[in-house]
Formats: structure tokens, sequence, C-alpha cells
């Protein structure tokens, strides 16, 4: 794995760890180097404050170190106050965590990532519409991740008819899709030839989300869907912790 360059870095803690006497590993959003594993020596002394500094949603400057992929946070200083979040804020905030430290790979530069998810707190902290935060966010992490959204076909599908059960066209427009993570947006001809549980969504509401018109509850959710598959899938069958503050 590439050496970090020694240089001066705006970062924000995503997880911690306990680790050896007096240390323990971080996690680290980084402005140059995404995600970066880090020991940190806290200590016992009074003079020693980065067991202070290190909390989660708290811009801070870090000095990292070390060729192995495991580094060793040489310094770290606050860059400005702590986000001031709370209640369902503070959760989704966790959220936001826990889907970078689950799915980002270690040191793969992001810069937009990094400074969509400093907006991502910034929002939260004055409350703005939560559901827009998160699916913008997700939105924008799954881009970094190498999963595009091609809604250009869409306005096609929608010119398709539809078929019986014997496959015989009828006089109906396609009107809803599914997704494929090979495939992407496929129209839904037949539903009886579709497996069981596949989530159908409607070409009107995606329409919407391509363009941003996301006023109509129906469209949200629609997106909120959509986000929550293809996360489920990257993530398989190990559940995110952060969602149970939401039940």
């Amino acid at each position: 794995m590439a050496t970090i360059n020694e240089v001066e870095q705006r970062a924000f803690l995503l997880h911690t760890r306990p680790y050896q006497d007096h240390n323990c590993i971080v996690e680290l959003l980084t402005e140059f180097d995404g995600k970066v594993s880090a020991i940190a020596y806290t200590g016992k002394g009074y003079k020693n404050n980065k067991k202070a500094l290190l909390q989660p949603f708290h811009p801070l400057t870090v000095l990292l170190k070390g060729r192995n992929a495991l580094k060793n946070l040489s310094r770290v200083e606050s860059h400005q106050k702590s986000f001031n979040i709370s209640g369902n804020y503070l959760f989704s905030g966790f959220y936001l965590n826990e889907l970078l430290v689950r799915l980002l790979t270690e040191q793969h530069p992001c810069d937009e990532l990094f400074h969509h998810y400093q907006q991502s707190l910034h929002d939260l902290a004055l409350s703005k519409p939560l559901e827009n935060i998160l699916r913008s966010f997700e939105m924008t992490l799954l881009t970094e991740l190498g999963v595009l959204f091609d809604f250009s076909k869409l306005q096609e599908f929608s010119l398709l008819t539809q078929q019986d059960e014997q496959g015989f066209e009828l006089n109906k427009s396609v009107d809803t899709v599914y997704f494929s993570a090979e495939l992407g947006f496929m129209p839904v001809l037949n539903k009886q030839q579709l497996p069981c549980y596949t989530a159908t969504y409607a070409i009107n509401h995606l329409l919407a989300i391509a363009t941003q018109c996301l006023d109509d509850a129906a469209v949200m959710y629609t997106y909120k869907r959509l986000m929550r598959q293809i996360i489920n899938g990257l993530l398989g069958n190990k559940p995110l912790n952060s969602r149970k503050f939401f039940k």
C-alpha cells in the first residue's frame, strides 16, 4: 500500500476501538487520503488531549505517519468547533459514519465525498430536511463506489408495452422498472416473470429523482427504497447497527 504523504490534512473521526495499553485504533475520513486507520496514543496524563479531540463530528487537522497499512496518528488538532447534532439527526450522523466504515476501501482518495460529508454534518446541525440529506449523501457515496445510475433510458422504457402471462402485448405502456447491480434499470414487461420479492420502482418517480424534484413524499419513499436495496446488497448479510437507533 502506498505511503501517505506526511502532510497535515483535515479529517473526521468515524470509529474508534481500544488497542493495547493507552492506545486506540481510529478510523478517519481524511481530505486527501480517504479512509485511514491509525494508532492513536491517548495516554493517562492531563497533557494528552487526543482523547478529548477524537470525537465524532469534530472537524480535525491531523498528521499521519508510517509505511504500513496501519498508520500512526502523530498529531491531531481541532480545526473548528464540533457540529452540534442531536436527536434523529445525531443517529443519522452515526449512520453516515457506519456507511463509510463499512463500504469505503482504505486509503482511496475521495475528496468530493469528504466535502459532501462535511456539508451533510453542517445540514444535520441546522436540522434541514433529514431525508434529503441522507439520500443525497448515499447517492454521492454510491457514485464514489462505482455504482452508476443511467436514468436516461427510463423515457425509452415508458414507450414499451407490457405483456400478459402468455406473453401477448397489452394495450398498456411500461410504468415500472427494477434495478439490477449488473444491468442497471430494467423494464418490467411481465411481473409474473420476476423473481419473488424483486423491488420495482415507478418510472415517473425515478425521473423525478433524476431531476431532483423531491417534494412528493411518494418520490422520496421510492428514493429511500432504491438506496436501501443497493446499500443492503453491498453490505451483505451484516446489517448496520446504526439503523437500530431509529426503531
